[in-house]
């Protein structure tokens, strides 16, 4: 797929640039995104060079991840990551993709992550033909879960042991939102869209670290 760019009252939402490395980098030394997220750490420029020049087009022309730079109308910079990931379903009649972000520390407090993503779930909705978007993170992450929730996602419990990280199991929450649930997207709900197919789900026997919320 064609890269795209979406615009909000106060964002942009475009491609990543290789110029952006930099504000990446930065962006990621903050301990909380690699706590919940699964970008590498310690994150080096290296790290931040090879999501912006080859996973991020990668993504794009494979129609696996379809990532976006947010970045401020005002001044163009960068408030953080978000797009759909995990887009093995969206090929299937399941015509499913899940949303993901992370924002820099010091744009956080802002509601610019509900902004974006209200942007990028219309999109998905509309242009993809996407007929149940997925919110996933680590349990804990209220962050996050408090983003999904202003998006309007339908929390849907507890996904034991769904997580590996660090060498441990861990619990995920699950949220979903489907066209129906927006009113103005409430007739797209049969929409239909693209085809394809989706490879088979790995197992393994990793020790489990439960949440103990």
């Amino acid at each position: 797929m064609e890269p795209v760019t979406l615009t909000t009252e106060r964002l942009v939402l475009r491609p990543f640039e290789p110029s952006d490395a930099p504000a990446v980098h930065a962006a990621c030394q903050e301990p909380d995104i690699p706590r919940w997220t699964s970008v590498p750490s310690p994150y080096g420029v290296a790290d931040a060079e090879h999501f912006v020049g080859t996973i991020v087009p990668d993504g794009w022309r494979d129609n696996t991840t379809y990532n976006f730079a947010v970045v401020s109308r005002a001044d163009g910079s960068l408030v953080g990551a978000m797009g759909l990931v995990r887009l093995g379903r969206l090929h299937t009649p399941e015509r499913q993709a899940e949303l993901g972000y992370w924002t820099a520390k010091e744009q956080r407090g802002r509601g610019y992550t509900a902004e974006a993503g209200r942007a990028v779930l219309r999109w998905a909705f509309r242009e993809l033909g996407v007929e149940r978007l997925e919110w996933h993170a680590e349990a804990g992450n209220e962050g996050s879960r408090a983003v999904a929730r202003r998006l309007g996602f339908h929390m849907e419990g507890t996904l034991r042991a769904h997580l590996v990280r660090g060498g441990t199991r861990r619990d995920v929450w699950i949220g979903s939102l489907l066209p129906s649930d927006l009113a103005d997207l409430a007739d797209l709900a049969g929409q239909p869209g693209p085809s394809g197919s989706r490879g088979p789900a790995a197992r393994n026997t990793t020790p489990y670290l439960p949440y103990p919320g």
